[in-house]
């Protein structure tokens, strides 16, 4: 697929009314540009650094949980297309519950990662609430503590190479990668300013329970964007998350050309 084509896929995929994407439309486009077919050449294109290199090189970084985020096409506000490098480190960081400022969706190209889905519950394990806000496109984290909640986890699945898969701007889930993995991720139009993130106080959220989902594919994904938390004295703390630094262009272009070989072109 050349870039155009992705483009105009993306475009007439979400749509451009008054109405945010629904996450099964934007599931449908990111399943379709994860092709194979359709990744492999654009990847390729892009790897020569020749489309839109320094705008897409100062969006693309290492994030605090040790994965790299790789911009391939900017479109915002109505679209920010990615893919996330996983390098399945031993020891990796452990993110946070959270949801995010729209709806997103992602696709396993390599390897396998786990989803787990949670809502707030009376019942629930204690936990640390946080609004978080960024800088503007590229800007830093700012995280405020907003007070003590209670969650429960909802569902736990595995998704590999192939599958994919979208979530609701408000959903709350946290993504773990214990294998280099490959997504391509989806980032819609933003729907509100800040996001949540809840830092557990100890422990795993326990099981309470589960939901049903419907679909050609599940309406839920990962898309890993916090540091792990720490605990002090017993109670979750947090700080504001290191600031973003852009990858080297050699490291840029690396990756991006080593998954067009994995890919056949």
């Amino acid at each position: 697929m050349q870039v155009e084509e992705a483009r105009r896929l993306l475009v007439d995929g979400l749509g451009g009314g008054p109405e945010p994407p629904s996450p099964e439309s934007a599931r449908e486009v990111i399943a379709r540009l994860a092709r194979p077919e359709a990744l492999g050449p654009l990847v390729r294109r892009l790897s020569a650094g020749d489309l839109e290199f320094a705008e897409c090189l100062r969006l693309s970084y290492r994030h605090a949980l040790g994965f790299d985020k790789l911009l391939l096409l900017p479109g915002a506000p109505r679209f920010m297309l990615r893919v996330h490098f996983w390098h399945g480190a031993a020891g990796a960081v452990s993110e946070d519950i959270h949801n995010h400022r729209c709806a997103i969706a992602s696709a396993v190209v390599r390897g396998r990662v786990r989803m787990e889905c949670y809502e707030p519950a009376a019942d629930g394990v204690p936990a640390v609430a946080y609004r978080e806000t960024i800088d503007g496109p590229g800007g830093a984290w700012r995280l405020r503590r907003v007070g003590d909640a209670r969650l429960r986890l909802l569902h736990d699945e595995q998704y590999g190479a192939g599958r994919s898969y979208g979530l609701a701007a408000r959903t709350l889930h946290r993504v773990v990668s214990e294998e280099p993995t490959v997504t391509l991720f989806l980032e819609t139009a933003p729907q509100r300013s800040v996001t949540d993130v809840y830092v557990r106080s100890h422990g795993r959220v326990a099981d309470r329970g589960s939901v049903t989902y419907s679909g050609a594919d599940p309406a839920r994904t990962g898309a890993a964007d916090r540091a792990g938390g720490a605990v002090r004295g017993g109670r979750a703390g947090r700080g504001d998350p290191p600031p973003k630094t852009p990858l080297p262009p050699a490291v840029y272009r690396a990756e991006l050309d080593a998954l067009a070989v994995s890919l056949g072109y």
